[in-house]
């Protein structure tokens, strides 16, 4: 009887102790932090947090665990100097903290906050582990998070359905993408590219699935599970008697089909859908599906229809669950909007900083906004997860402080982190994050000092002087400019006599002076000494350092082509050794920081393989995202190489160098030749059927043909290593950086 007594009073312990997970989130930042705090959950219909002192504890109050998650991420910014970030979630907090010498409330009525993009999880995500994820859900709980987009795993309930509608393992392989594409596959672009999966992977991600739902729940989160959005193979009208729409193709990629919504077995395929979504990992309040995504209008599809039997389907699953759809582009069609009632559905208005659909001033406005529905005002701040200082500091503020006047904001109901790519510009996302709770108006100055001193844990005159001037300019990317992401480093770009845009959507166009960022870099450096061992400091002056560098290096290109187009062989030469000069200390400045080096990217994602085989099937997947993209006519005629380019320790030197050292001996060796006699000028060659404008043209620099895609895919193939573990001090690195672009 005594062991009985025993045993129930250690369960009825434990159920105690794991009761606060916010205790246990405090514990994963810092050992022994939670017997600091006093987290009081509090009965409210208003979401708030309010921190008060009792006795030597501080106390943090909130009506949810993600709110008080928020109240103490708030205490250690801005009472402690403790600021948690994606490049540094541990710290030590002092014996005693410093006192709440006065109450402090905070409430919103945006009630929900939404993480992610379907990209984020492969453009950032693709080969995290349990221990990584349950760090992003802690960074989650502390900047408000209730409501994430939870998708790992969807590969796992649709090779069950396949299974049972009577696919092969083999068709399946041929149907679902590889790791580092799954996210534009759940998306309805592409279909098995990457792939196929080995078993193991679905073993994987089940069992990851699974703990990160049971931690987000944990922690009174409503994860959004992805719901069906009519997707089948493309092929299913001959295998399975389907009545589809072809989507056709993706940028060169073979898309999924279209279930259409009159198919008398669309009710059945959905069913089955979910009934295996929920064996596996639940039910949902939310799931996430945006049919007929990045696809033109269809006339054999009536999109009122599609969009009440997608509805009717989810509701099946679940009657009290409502439809989570990304506003963009085209989507959701104003007749699928109008088709259903309200609040069935929330729509993420995607890019709110730059291109606001919900009504506001926008190349992207829609007249009456999204009607009756609800929706989520939106920080998508970063495309492709490329590497670059970028932010729209004024747009966001003010468009967020416009929907407090504006008719058409009436249904919104909260703010989202809808990122392709993750772990950059924090600065960003911590703005973001605090809009909802800020009790009166912030001017841009006046926040950005706030959060300096909070970030470093100090307030130097020379590093707030640095982040004025970002605040400025890099980050104060200004209306009308319509770039997608980061101001692109002219190192990753396929070389050419007229280099600048990296990718092929970027839409990017000069908006600041490169001289501001060297000027902000120089201040950092200047005080840098001071502060070594700071993490955040050294990982900023790292990532404001390259920046410079990067900007630099594009006034070097120009220099260099211009040395070309005149002719001048000797300062050709020259520059052109000086750009590499840049390049290559730029890839030794990132390897200071695992956050910027090739091999934290490499390595996770070989860690997910059980055999060398598949270890070698997902480094492929790795290198491939982050360089071509896709196949020869995917990557060339699609337009996807280097949509994910990244400057990267590793990358830097062995692919992008290849390609300008390969491009600059080809300009070179074309003035070489020039210097020599034509010999189809002597004689009766070809030239001597010339016109004069076409002789005229031939004597204009001319552009160097290269085979990029030969040059690229080699890299692609290999197995070489490379180290997430750093090498060299940030504080000297970044000091001779400066010296090689300072004037």
């Amino acid at each position: 009887m005594r062991k009985t007594i025993l045993a129930f009073s250690f369960l009825f312990v434990a159920v105690i102790v794991c009761a606060n997970p916010v205790d246990q989130l405090l514990e994963r930042i810092d050992k022994g932090a939670s017997r600091k705090f006093k987290t009081q959950l509090v009965r409210s219909s208003q979401d708030f947090f309010e921190l008060d002192q009792s006795g030597d504890k501080v106390v943090v109050r909130g009506n949810t665990w993600v709110n008080i998650a928020t109240g103490i991420n708030w205490y250690l910014k801005y009472h402690a100097g403790i600021h948690l970030s994606w490049n540094g979630m541990k710290a030590s907090l002092p014996h005693q903290l410093p006192p709440v010498r006065q109450k402090e409330h905070h409430e919103t009525d945006l009630t929900l906050r939404y993480d992610f993009n379907y990209c984020t999880f492969s453009y950032s995500m693709a080969f995290w582990d349990w221990e990584r994820w349950q760090q992003e859900i802690d960074w989650m709980a502390l900047h408000g998070v209730n409501m994430p987009l939870a998708i790992v795993g969807e590969e796992c309930v649709w090779r069950n359905v396949l299974l049972r509608l009577g696919y092969t393992e083999e068709e399946i392989g041929r149907f679902i993408a590889g790791p580092a594409f799954l996210a534009w596959w759940e998306m309805n672009n592409l279909e098995g590219w990457g792939g196929p999966l080995p078993l193991s992977w679905y073993a994987r991600q089940e069992k990851l699935q699974k703990q990160i739902l049971a931690r987000m729940r944990e922690l009174g989160m409503h994860p959004v599970l992805p719901g069906y959005s009519g997707m089948v193979p493309h092929d299913a009208r001959e295998k399975l008697g389907l009545d589809v729409a072809d989507a056709g193709l993706w940028n060169g990629f073979q898309r999924p089909a279209n279930l259409l919504p009159t198919d008398p077995r669309f009710m059945e395929i959905a069913s089955l859908y979910y009934k295996e979504l929920t064996r596996l990992f639940g039910k949902a309040d939310y799931y996430s599906m945006d049919p007929f995504h990045e696809s033109n209008d269809d006339s054999r599809i009536d999109y009122a229809e599609a969009a009440r039997v997608l509805m009717a389907a989810m509701k099946q699953a679940n009657p009290k669950a409502v439809w989570v759809v990304q506003g963009w582009t085209e989507n959701p069609r104003p007749q699928m909007l109008d088709a259903l009632h309200e609040g069935d559905i929330i729509v993420l208005d995607l890019f709110s900083e730059c291109r606001p659909m919900w009504g506001a001033p926008s190349i992207w406005k829609r007249e009456n906004g999204y009607g009756k529905h609800q929706w989520l005002f939106c920080l998508l701040e970063n495309f492709g997860a490329n590497v670059g200082l970028h932010g729209r500091l004024d747009q966001l503020i003010n468009n967020f402080y416009m929907t407090k006047e504006s008719p058409l904001a009436k249904h919104l109901k909260g703010i989202g982190f809808t990122m392709e790519g993750s772990e950059n510009n924090p600065v960003m996302f911590e703005l973001m994050s605090e809009l909802p709770w800020l009790n009166q108006y912030v001017s841009k100055e006046d926040w950005i000092r706030g959060y300096v001193r909070a970030r470093y844990g100090f307030d130097d005159p020379d590093v707030q002087q640095a982040w004025s001037i970002l605040a400025q300019s890099i980050y104060n990317c200004p209306v009308g400019n319509n770039q997608q992401g980061p101001h692109e480093s002219i190192f990753c770009g396929r070389p050419t006599l007229n280099n600048f845009q990296a990718s092929s959507w970027s839409k990017m166009k000069n908006y600041y002076d490169p001289e501001d960022t060297r000027r902000a870099a120089a201040l950092m450096v200047g005080v840098a000494d001071k502060y070594r061992g700071n993490n955040n400091f050294e990982y900023d002056l790292v990532d404001i350092v390259r920046q410079a560098v990067a900007d630099q290096a594009r006034l070097q290109y120009q220099h260099t082509i211009a040395d070309y187009k005149a002719f001048a062989r000797s300062a050709f030469n020259a520059d052109a050794d000086r750009f590499l000069r840049l390049l290559d200390m730029q890839d030794r400045l990132l390897g200071t920081r695992s956050e910027f080096r090739l091999g934290s990217w490499i390595e996770k994602a070989r860690r997910c393989g059980t055999t060398p085989e598949e270890k070698d099937l997902y480094e492929w997947n790795a290198r491939v995202q982050i360089t071509t993209w896709g196949n020869r006519y995917c990557a060339d005629t699609g337009g996807l190489r280097d949509y994910a380019h990244k400057e990267w320790q590793g990358l830097l030197a062995d692919f992008y160098a290849l390609r300008w050292k390969t491009y600059f001996k080809a300009l070179d060796d074309q003035m070489e030749a020039l210097t020599k006699p034509d010999p189809e000028l002597l004689g009766s060659g070809a030239n001597s059927n010339k016109t004069a404008d076409e002789l005229f043209q031939m004597a204009l620099p001319q552009e160097v043909k290269l085979d990029y895609y030969a040059i690229e895919e080699p890299w692609t193939l290999k197995h070489n290593s490379y180290s997430s573990h750093p090498v060299g001090n940030p504080v000297d690195l970044a000091a001779e950086a400066m010296r090689l672009i300072g004037k």
